[in-house]
């Protein structure tokens, strides 16, 4: 006779916050993996991967109270829009119409879509089954100063070969912009530092940036730089660049592959957009993470799959606007292997 094994159930709990009851969906697989996820912002709070003896490791830095989530200043976890990254002043014009968004980040910017923008927001759980949990949030017109009214869903799925996948969608009724990623800080041993990783990402160019982080409106090559990481080398300093993928935008590819510091696990980042923004995370306070987990400069680094920083105001950069009747589309996949 052949069992067949199902994923389990996932478990919900709620928490306050904000004044506002927020779930707590905790996903599990067959091997053991385990995702909890939060409604507010859309965070991924936790993220343990089994290792070859059977044994969990946190792969992801989270707050160890929940309540540090409701300021959130580091975009912990969450998933970040209208637009993530960064907007030169604030400003942009859409249709012969200008617009003035908060200034909400350093070096005059508008910051991961404004005060609140996707993250300080408690979403719905519109679904949620074995293995997967699908939230939403619908932005008003006016919203931070966008225009048009939006509606975003966000779907985890916990896989069964251990990768944990982010669907995301949106749309419109009137012209506006939507640029959206998951902005997790990502650790792959108890302890270590970001630059004591290896990383190989398939990019041959990158978009350099002011000390602002607002691009220069360049492309150029990463050949003799700092930001060659074609062949797989240790990380070894501090980084916050974004990288040109290689492949046709909406097509879901791997791009960029992460080993432990004692190669022990590895990490696939698949995903359908242009960019992958990498930080390691210099600017992170120090704060007490789940189970004692270290935070702190450097104690994580992001692989934010997405459009390009400022980049509704670089038309040579890929366009963040949605129309009516379009749909905008944003896959990110991690997946995780013990070695």
């Amino acid at each position: 006779m052949t069992t067949t094994l199902t994923m389990p159930d996932p478990t919900i709990q709620t928490h306050r916050l904000g004044g506002e009851d927020v779930q707590e969906i905790t996903l599990c697989n067959k091997a053991g993996a385990r995702a909890s996820i939060l409604s507010w912002g859309a965070v991924l709070w936790d993220l343990q991967m089994p290792l070859k003896d059977g044994s969990l490791r946190r792969v992801v830095l989270g707050y160890a109270d929940v309540a540090d989530y409701e300021a959130n200043a580091s975009y912990l976890g969450a998933v970040v829009g209208r637009v993530c990254n960064r907007i030169a002043h604030g400003r942009f014009s859409l249709d012969g119409t200008s617009y003035q968004l908060p200034v909400n980040g350093d070096g005059d910017v508008h910051l991961h879509g404004g005060i609140k923008g996707f993250t300080r927001r408690n979403w719905s759980v519109r679904d949620v089954g074995p293995g997967f949990v699908v939230l939403s949030l619908v932005s008003p017109n006016g919203d931070e100063g966008y225009p048009g009214e939006v509606s975003v869903t966000c779907r985890y799925e916990l896989t069964e070969d251990n990768a944990l996948r982010m669907d995301i969608q949106g749309s419109t009724d009137a012209p506006t912009l939507l640029n959206m990623t998951n902005h997790s800080y990502f650790t792959l041993a108890d302890g270590a530092s970001a630059a004591q990783h290896w990383l190989e990402v398939t990019s041959e160019f990158h978009t350099p940036a002011a000390s602002n982080q607002i691009p220069t409106g360049e492309v150029l090559s990463s050949d003799d730089t700092p930001y060659n990481f074609r062949s797989e080398r240790r990380i070894g300093s501090d980084y916050e660049i974004n990288f040109v993928l290689k492949g046709t935008r909406g097509t879901v590819r791997p791009v960029a592959r992460v080993l432990s510091p004692d190669r022990d696990m590895e990490m696939v980042v698949s995903t359908d957009q242009p960019g992958l923004l990498f930080y390691t995370g210099a600017g992170l306070p120090v704060a007490v993470g789940l189970d004692g987990q270290k935070h702190g400069p450097s104690m994580g680094f992001c692989l934010e799959a997405a459009g390009f920083a400022d980049s509704i105001n670089r038309p040579q950069f890929p366009s963040p606007i949605l129309r009516p009747g379009e749909t905008y589309r944003n896959t990110c996949e991690y997946r995780f292997t013990a070695l």
